[in-house]
């Protein structure tokens, strides 16, 4: 009997020391349609709140921007890691796929295969990891233009973009320091974000919609769970 509760034993030791190795927040992988846009946004916050690298760490899709790539690089990151990218298979508590609504024909199938991960993988921790989409109607950017403006309309992503630029002349796709540029207005934000998402949700594909919100609330509440 002794014999047969050793993997047991050994197995319980193996994961006591990498929860004993580990920060004590959730470790997060997140992977973004867009290359730098969405990736500079949510390292800016990783960096500003002094999140472990390690714990938060954010990659664009290496399938493509179609929303169904996205969500299956996710996986595929998460099942099988990356040496390059300094990833390692199965150390997240937590993945989350970011991608927009735009013009894209496998929004909705990224979406449902999104919902079919949740809980369904397992973690290094022999732990079930959850699993999300973080979806955009029409694109990222809404996001930010909803920390100065309330928007319940549908809109293009182009109209989107010249709002925006009324409160940030400057801006174009692939810059850095958006988070620190909108970061007064989050609190405001956050609030109209929770509305619309009241109103419609992802699988609309029409009405204005985001999940960033949510995701940036995890993301700036992780040090108070230390």
């Amino acid at each position: 009997m002794g014999k047969d509760n050793q993997p047991k034993a050994r197995q319980a030791v193996k994961l006591a020391r990498k929860k004993a190795s580990r920060a004590s927040y959730d470790r997060i992988l997140i992977v973004s349609e867009g290359s730098k846009t969405e990736p500079l946004y949510f390292n800016e916050i990783r960096s500003s709140y002094r999140l472990h690298s390690a714990n938060v760490q954010v990659w664009p899709s290496a399938y493509g921007t179609q929303p169904l790539q996205v969500v299956e690089y996710a996986e595929n990151l998460f099942q099988n890691g990356d040496a390059v990218k300094g990833v390692r298979a199965l150390e997240f508590e937590q993945v989350y796929a970011v991608f927009d609504r735009d013009d894209h024909t496998t929004y909705h199938a990224a979406l449902g295969k999104a919902a079919s991960l949740n809980g369904k993988l397992i973690n290094d921790l022999e732990e079930p990891v959850r699993f999300e989409a973080i979806a955009s109607v029409p694109c990222f950017e809404l996001w930010l233009l909803l920390h100065y403006e309330e928007i319940l309309a549908p809109m293009h992503r182009d109209t989107v973009y010249e709002r925006l630029r009324h409160y940030l002349p400057e801006y174009e796709k692939g810059q850095g320091g958006h988070f620190e540029a909108t970061h007064a207005n989050l609190k405001d934000a956050t609030r109209r974000a929770a509305q619309i998402a009241g109103l419609a949700n992802a699988h609309d594909g029409v009405a204005p919609y985001t999940d960033v919100h949510s995701l940036v609330a995890l993301l700036t509440g992780l040090k108070n769970n230390e």
